[in-house]
């Protein structure tokens, strides 16, 4: 098969690290590692600003430890999430390595959002029954709708983050616009991770391809090493420090696809932050923000995984995938929060709009 010139294939060829700062080989400050702490810092933030303008009843005083819980419900909640939704078979996964478990393997990746938007809620609950000042006594009981409501608030800025850390990575692949050689879209991505990441039946590589790949790998292999893999891991680290002999020889060989991961991050986070900001401008009912969270969010879910590669595990549910169906049960649950909160007769609290700041802080 001829291929054409890397220079003439259209899209970008996916050449970033995944480590902001690398100490050794396996070890460093990863990009998936700041998304996380820049995500809980802008939660910080706005969790100040909505207690300083009085649009939430958690008190400014309580605003770090409500951050604190949330951040344990998101990671928990969204590892867990991973295990159980998606890859159960990592609770037989042991290991005579660190970290021994691979439960606990958090650094081979494996987040489930779905598990980190259970895990909040579940903090939100804790949140809701206050906290003790320095006398004992429990400040900042709200009610717990009311407490989802401000996390729906701060969450979407994490869900941005995340899936741009995503994208980082070279995880969460879409699905493939243009073969190995042809010409892409300039909204394309080739992913050089697809070659040990991705399941066979996702590579769309010829044997002949497959095997200038083998051979590429094969020249960057060190003595005692039998995989051709290896060799590929130390390719994929050259390109990513500047190797553009070594990238436009990999270029051709590689699929073009969907960039899923901004995508979402423009759909799960963005769309999704400016619909609930919006809504919550003004006084509600406590569950209604969070009900357009879980609504909104599963609607820009949905149709993501037409062009994103199915997730790890069992995968499809009849005619819809894994993530279709936890999102359609999330637009549901929305619908039916919904409704209950408008029939309820619960007081409107709220709004951030036009209000001024509390005074002495």
């Amino acid at each position: 098969m001829l291929t054409l010139g890397a220079e003439s294939l259209g899209g970008w060829f996916h050449d970033l690290s995944p480590f902001l700062v690398r100490f050794t080989e396996s070890l460093g400050i990863r990009w998936y590692g700041v998304s996380y702490v820049l995500g809980f810092i802008c939660a910080y933030l706005l969790l100040r600003f909505l207690a300083k303008r009085n649009a939430t009843k958690i008190p400014l005083q309580s605003v770090g430890d409500a951050i604190m819980l949330m951040v344990v419900g998101v990671v928990v909640g969204g590892r867990l999430g991973y295990v159980f939704l998606y890859k159960p078979s990592l609770l037989w996964d042991f290991s005579s390595a660190a970290p021994w478990w691979g439960v606990f393997a958090i650094n081979k990746g494996g987040m489930s959002s779905h598990g980190g938007i259970i895990g909040v809620i579940l903090a939100c609950w804790r949140v809701s029954r206050g906290f003790k000042d320095e006398t004992g006594a429990r400040i900042g009981c709200c009610p717990f709708m009311h407490v989802t409501d401000t996390a729906a608030l701060i969450g979407a800025v994490g869900l941005i983050f995340g899936r741009i850390a995503n994208f980082i990575n070279g995880e969460l692949l879409g699905r493939v616009i243009a073969l190995p050689g042809e010409h892409a879209p300039w909204y394309a991505v080739r992913y050089p991770q697809e070659i040990t990441d991705l399941a066979p039946e996702h590579l769309k590589q010829t044997p002949e391809q497959m095997d200038q790949i083998i051979h590429l790998s094969s020249t960057r292999m060190l003595r005692g090493e039998e995989y051709w893999q290896d060799g590929y891991a130390r390719v994929l680290e050259l390109i990513q420090r500047g190797d553009e002999t070594l990238k436009s020889q990999l270029e051709p060989l590689i699929s073009a696809r969907y960039p899923t991961q901004l995508m979402q991050a423009g759909f799960d986070g963005l769309l999704v932050g400016l619909v609930v900001w919006i809504v919550a401008m003004k006084p509600r009912k406590p569950g209604v923000i969070g009900a357009c969270f879980l609504i909104v969010y599963g609607l820009g879910r949905i149709p993501m995984d037409l062009v994103r590669l199915p997730d790890e595990g069992v995968s499809q549910f009849g005619f819809m995938t894994r993530g279709q169906l936890y999102s359609s049960l999330m637009v549901l649950s929305g619908i039916i929060l919904f409704i209950w909160t408008r029939r309820s007769k619960l007081e409107r609290v709220g709004g951030w709009h036009g209000k001024t700041d509390v005074v002495g802080d």
